[in-house]
């Protein structure tokens, strides 16, 4: 087997791990889910109100980011104090509840609380499960099962809402949180067949206070930015949120509006950028295997600032050609974080530090989405030029100030 061969067989390695591959099936049923989820927002919002669509689901997106950015840091005080094979099942019951109650709602204040609870969960459940990964696959396979499991991320985000929109023709709207709820039943029942003991491995339960639970939320907190690697990817991850932004919410109009195309033409070249993404999300792992990832991070940064410089100029082909890039350079900025948490942070420090990170991480698209907005609305022939710009500068202005060591 020759090199190229091992590159891409070897992710696939990690699915031998009987645990890790039911933990991976849960999760993945639960994208598919989420990818209902997201589609029947949309048109639950239009249904609730037409007129005001488009600010009900951008207030329903908002308190999703909201509910991760409060709560999140919260994951890893729960997970100290009970089981995680309990957390992850209690979670993922309460969003299957609150799924169903959706199919009720007629008002807009119906929607944000069931959207903002559903969310809630998520943020428990999300760290919980990402904390698991470095504790059940040898320490040799972690970056490979964190890559394969974000690839899968990737592709669902892709190929999750076309498949959800072919159900919403055939079903409806509501009836997708239906469909949802169901994928995620599918993943708690593959959870059900996993020992507690297996996601619980090394992990001691600690009984404590709530002032014991703020410190534990104060320390995963410090542990994430007094780790010098951590600190640097962190400062990657908001440079390619600022780009990412611009990609996200910028790319409709500059397609439509500039370019005078039509939903498909949006359609495919945001397929592309997720394509990139995953791609890279599934080798990574087997390419980059030194210890600060610092070529990846700052790589990624580079790459989907200079593609994103670009935009305001290309033809849809070239664009085309853009968002792949851009889609490779997000996946090199974002994912070395979570794999440099395991190798970084002590076994049962995890959680609380992929609970700070979770929700840190979203505060930076917070910050992200609405620069995006801005820049997009004040220079809309020059968004996406501007913007590449200011995420080159800053990849520039980290490394100068964090200087990270390439090895």
């Amino acid at each position: 087997m020759n090199k190229y061969s091992r590159i891409l067989i070897q992710p696939l390695r990690t699915l031998k791990n009987k645990t890790f591959a039911k933990l991976f099936l849960s999760q993945t049923a639960s994208l598919f889910g989420d990818a209902f989820t997201w589609l029947g927002l949309a048109l639950v919002s239009y249904s609730v109100n037409p007129e005001k669509s488009a600010v009900i689901l951008a207030t329903a997106l908002t308190l999703r980011v909201a509910a991760y950015i409060f709560f999140g840091p919260f994951a890893g005080v729960v997970s100290e104090r009970f089981k995680r094979k309990s957390i992850l099942l209690i979670t993922q019951g309460f969003r299957v509840i609150v799924l169903c109650l959706i199919i009720f709602i007629n008002t807009e204040w119906q929607l944000y609380v069931l959207i903002f609870l559903l969310n809630v969960a998520a943020a428990f459940f999300t760290p919980t499960y990402r904390a698991i990964i470095p504790q059940i696959v040898p320490k040799n396979e972690y970056r490979e099962a964190n890559g394969f499991s974000m690839a899968a991320f990737q592709m669902l985000s892709v190929f999750g809402p076309a498949l959800a929109g072919i159900f919403a023709v055939w079903l409806g709207a509501k009836q997708l949180f239906l469909v949802s709820a169901f994928m995620i039943l599918l993943g708690i029942t593959i959870i059900l067949t996993i020992s507690a003991n297996e996601l619980q491995k090394g992990v001691v339960i600690n009984k404590g206070n709530f002032k014991d639970g703020w410190n534990s939320v104060i320390n995963g907190i410090q542990s994430l930015f007094g780790n010098k690697i951590l600190r640097f990817s962190l400062s990657m991850e908001f440079v390619a949120a600022i780009a990412g932004g611009l990609v996200l919410v910028n790319t409709v109009g500059l397609v439509k509006n500039s370019m005078g195309l039509d939903d498909s033409h949006y359609g495919l070249i945001m397929a592309l950028f997720g394509v990139g993404g995953a791609i890279t999300a599934f080798l990574l792992g087997s390419l980059d295997r030194t210890k600060t990832r610092a070529k990846s991070l700052i790589g990624g940064a580079l790459l989907i600032g200079i593609a994103v410089c670009f935009a305001n100029f290309a033809s849809f082909n070239g664009l085309l050609f853009l968002w792949v890039f851009a889609g490779v350079g997000q996946t090199l900025a974002d994912l070395p974080s979570e794999t440099l948490i395991g190798e970084n942070i002590t076994r049962n420090n995890q959680a609380k530090v992929y609970g700070a990170h979770f929700a840190f991480s979203h505060l930076w698209w917070f910050i992200a989405y609405p620069f995006a907005g801005f820049l997009g609305t004040t220079f809309p022939n020059y968004s996406f030029l501007y913007g590449g710009l200011i995420t080159i500068s800053l990849t520039i202005i980290a490394i100068i100030v964090f200087k990270p060591q390439v090895k």
